[in-house]
C-alpha cells in the first residue's frame, strides 16, 4: 500500500492507495485543490467540511454536464458535415459578384 500526501486548500491529507495509483490520486487531489478557493468563497470560509461539500458538488455538476452531452459523432459523420459545409461555401463563392 502506498501513501500520498495531498494538499487541498491549506490542509495536508495523507491518503492510502494501491501501489502504482499515486499519480492518479495526485491528479484527483489537484482537481479538488483547483476548486477549493471558489468553494471557500461560496461557503463564506465558515469551515473546511462545508467547503469540501461545495467542491464535491462542483465536481458532481461537471460530471453530470459531461454525462448529458450527446455522444461524439463518428469520423464518417464529421467528414460528411465538413463536406456539406465546404459545398455550401463553394456555392456561396460561385454566386458572389466578382470584385476583381
Amino acid at each position: 500500500m502506498a501513501e500520498v500526501t495531498l494538499t487541498i486548500g491549506d490542509r495536508r491529507h495523507v491518503v492510502a492507495c494501491r501501489d502504482g495509483e499515486e499519480a492518479q490520486l495526485r491528479r484527483l487531489g489537484d482537481m479538488l485543490d483547483q476548486r477549493w478557493a471558489a468553494a471557500q468563497r461560496a461557503s463564506g470560509a465558515l469551515n473546511a467540511e462545508r467547503t469540501m461539500l461545495l467542491v464535491a458538488l462542483m465536481l458532481a455538476d461537471s460530471l453530470q454536464s459531461g454525462e448529458n452531452r450527446p455522444p461524439p459523432a463518428s469520423s464518417a459523420d464529421m467528414i460528411e458535415a465538413v463536406a456539406v459545409r465546404l459545398e455550401a461555401l463553394a456555392d456561396a463563392l460561385e454566386q458572389a459578384p466578382d470584385n476583381a
